[in-house]
Formats: structure tokens, sequence, C-alpha cells
């Protein structure tokens, strides 16, 4: 195993506190909020009362508060959307981007289950000053931290953050607004039902009917899928064919791997024929990653 950190730059904290914290984020956000702990975070969403992507979330505990893992660009957003929906309700928020930094570790030589990661990596846990979660989506993409800022966390080598977005759409995860497009998107478009950022059972949330909808009448018509790229990256949005049909189109790249919104349907007919996608004069090859063919199966993560 070759265990990797690095500082997840384009991530921000943000805190919230108050005695009526759980309840506050259980009507708005996409999972369970009462699954939330000191050593188990939640991965969730917040949408637009039309059901459509606004803000990704991981969730933690720490004390008597909640840091929310968000975007660092957008954090200003969404803490002013927190607020608007705050009224009567005991909380209190905060901007803690001057105080924490969120690092990941991965296992960089190959996927490996969750346990072996916490194994390697179990004495992080018992600092009080660092918390350390795994990641909720998918045990290959390894443990979140967050820290307080200049804190050393070990003697994991260190990489850079194309390595680990390298690795991240490799295994065919979206990553925010840098796939999702904000007030447009579904959650089912970037796999949130796939990835452990649903709950199913919770109650209501904003947004809920669009994506129970989805999900209960199987209207699922398109997803992100990891694409291998023959010449240059095409741009966010450029358009993605299939014997000369429009399938799709691109999202986030990182060298020759990306992640692109592609048609349910169309994608058994590339599965099943190993055939090419284009995008203007790039070839681009899709594929179904195993963890996408295990939950649509209804096994257990």
């Amino acid at each position: 195993m070759s265990l990797v950190s690095c500082p997840l730059a384009p991530r921000s904290v943000i805190r919230l506190g108050g005695p009526d914290r759980h309840a506050f984020l259980q009507g708005l956000v996409s999972n369970d909020v009462h699954l939330v702990t000191r050593d188990t975070a939640i991965y969730a969403a917040l949408l637009t009362p039309q059901g459509k992507f606004l803000h990704d979330l991981f969730i933690i505990e720490s004390g008597d508060a909640f840091l929310i893992d968000c975007e660092a660009a957008r954090a200003e957003d969404l803490l002013k959307r927190l607020a608007a929906y705050k009224l009567r309700a005991k909380v209190n928020l905060e901007d803690a981007v001057n105080d924490f930094e969120i690092r990941a570790i991965w296992d960089s030589s190959s996927p490996r289950k969750r346990g072996s990661i916490e194994r390697d990596s179990a004495h992080i846990n018992r600092r009080e000053d660092i918390i350390v979660f795994n990641d909720p989506r998918l045990p290959e993409l390894g443990q979140r931290i967050i820290v307080k800022k200049g804190t050393a966390i070990s003697n994991i080598p260190a990489t850079d953050f194309p390595a680990y977005d390298h690795h991240r759409l490799a295994l065919g995860v979206a990553d925010g607004s840098r796939d999702m497009i904000v007030e447009k998107s579904t959650l089912t478009d970037g796999n949130f039902d796939l990835l452990n950022g649903i709950s199913w059972t919770k109650g209501c949330y904003v947004g809920q009917e669009l994506t129970a909808r989805m999900h209960y009448r199987a209207l699922v018509k398109k997803r992100m899928f990891p694409v291998r790229i023959e010449g240059a990256a095409p741009s966010f949005g450029a358009t993605i064919t299939l014997n000369g049909e429009e399938i799709g189109d691109m999202r986030s790249s990182a060298g020759e791997v990306g992640i692109a919104l592609l048609s349910v349907e169309k994608m058994k007919d590339v599965t099943e024929s190993n055939a090419l996608l284009l995008s203007g004069a790039s070839r681009l090859t899709a594929g179904k990653p195993n963890w996408m063919e295990t939950r649509e199966s209804g096994d257990v993560a």
C-alpha cells in the first residue's frame, strides 16, 4: 500500500452550532443528519425547492457543532442560503476558512477497502485536534481530514491536488459544481443516489419531491460516467456523440481521464460494443465503474 495525502484547496469549512442544528439541517439537506457523529460523516446536497443542485456537502460532528466541508469558492453563497432558512432556529453559522483546511488520504497504488486505510492511519484518529473520517461515497476515495491550519498530521508522503483529481476522475466520481450545473443538474446526474448522498427514509427536505419521483418512477435518463481521453481534453459542456448522435456532454478532466454526463440507455450500446465516443477532434472511451454496477444492482456498499 502507498498512502499519500494532499490539501484539498478547492474545499473550505463552515461551522454550524446551536441547540437546533440537527433539526435545522435535517429539514434542508438530502441525507440523514442523525447519522453524523465524531467519527462518521455523511455526504449530502442542498437543493433548490425545485430539486436542482446547489451545493454538495460533507457533514461531521466536532464538539457541540457541525463542521461542513464545502466548496471554498462558493462558501459565501452557501452561508447566505443557510441563513435564509434560519428564521427562529437556534443555530449560528460561521465561515471557518481561516481556521481549518481539508486534506485527503488515499492509496495511490491500487484501490483498497476502507478498513485497510483505517489501520494504516489509525494513529491520526487519536489526536483531538484532528478530525478524520472515511469518505462516505466510496472506500477507494480513502479518508478526509479537517485540521487547524498549519497542523502536521503524519509522515504520510504529500502529493498535489491534480493527483487527487486524477484519482477521483478515474473512479468516476463527480465533484460539486466542477461537474454539476448549479440550479440545473439533478442529484441522479451526479450519482448521489449511488454514492450514499441521499436518504430515502429520513422524511422531507428542500427539493425532495423531484429527487424521490425520479428514483421511484425510474426516470433517470443520464448519469456521469468516467471517460478516457485521446487527444486534447474537451472543454466543460462540449458535446459528445456516438455514431453521429448526441448522447451527452463533457464535464471536468485531468490529463487523460475525465467525467461526462451521458445517456444511460446509450451507455448500454457503448459498453456492449466498446464503441468510441467523439467530442470535436477528441476520442473518448467511456466505462461503467464496478461500484456503479454493484450499487445499481442493490448490493450494500
